[in-house]
């Protein structure tokens, strides 16, 4: 992992040099920030493999940072969050975070959820070269381009990455929480509710474009991708 860089942003002084005595004892390379602004400009100076990200941050907020990240890039964005703190898991889904942590957190339980959260954006990373075609629909994952009838219809990394999982495994059934694990990695943490808003989302970029196949809800268990 020596060359697995992490941004560590956090205005606790103390947690940001537990963070880092942990994930260098592990391997790992890291810098840190201590507040929102300067961890926009190191990650776009330093551009890490992956971010763990505190919410309540001085100058811009953990949200904030998301965002300002998500427009540049797609590394990995661990959540950290004081125990108690109202936390919208969605919010931080929709924004393109990856997984979160509550505070206090086991040192170990960090090292592992970073190292999992690594091994899915490898797994999608090599699996980028794909595109899944069907009539009027092609989903490409090499340039992220969800391309309906002819046309690219801007679509956020997460509806794209969701759409290309269930056209890929046409006629299966996923539940809710099988497509937050496989998609989101929230396998313990997720909230069905995400899900649901993201299928709604794709529904009204694909609803009627083709009789050949649909988006479709399968009553009391999930969503599956329908082919004729």
């Amino acid at each position: 992992m020596s060359d697995v860089k992490i941004l560590i942003v956090d205005d606790d002084l103390n947690i940001c040099e537990l963070l880092r005595l942990y994930l260098e004892k592990n391997g790992f390379t890291t810098v840190l920030a201590h507040d929102g602004q300067s961890a926009v400009s190191i990650f776009n100076d330093s551009k890490p493999d992956l971010v763990l990200l505190d919410i309540m941050l001085p100058r811009l907020d953990g949200w904030q940072v998301c965002r300002e990240i998500r427009k540049v890039s797609d590394a990995p964005i661990i959540m950290l969050t004081a125990k108690g703190e109202t936390f919208d898991k969605v919010l931080g889904l929709e924004l393109g975070a990856d997984d979160y942590i509550t505070k206090p957190f086991d040192t170990k339980e960090v090292i592992a959820r970073i190292k999992a959260v690594l091994r899915r954006t490898k797994q999608t990373t090599a699996s980028n070269t794909d595109v899944v075609e069907y009539d009027k629909l092609t989903i490409n994952l090499t340039n992220y381009e969800l391309i309906v009838d002819g046309k690219i219809i801007d679509t956020p990394p997460k509806e794209l990455e969701l759409i290309f999982h269930l056209a890929s495994n046409p006629n299966r059934v996923y539940t809710r929480d099988q497509l937050l694990d496989e998609v989101w990695g929230f396998d313990y943490y997720g909230d069905s509710r995400t899900v649901d808003v993201h299928v709604k989302r794709l529904r009204e970029k694909l609803e009627n474009v083709s009789d050949k196949w649909s988006l479709k809800t399968v009553w009391g268990v999930g969503y599956k991708f329908e082919v004729k």
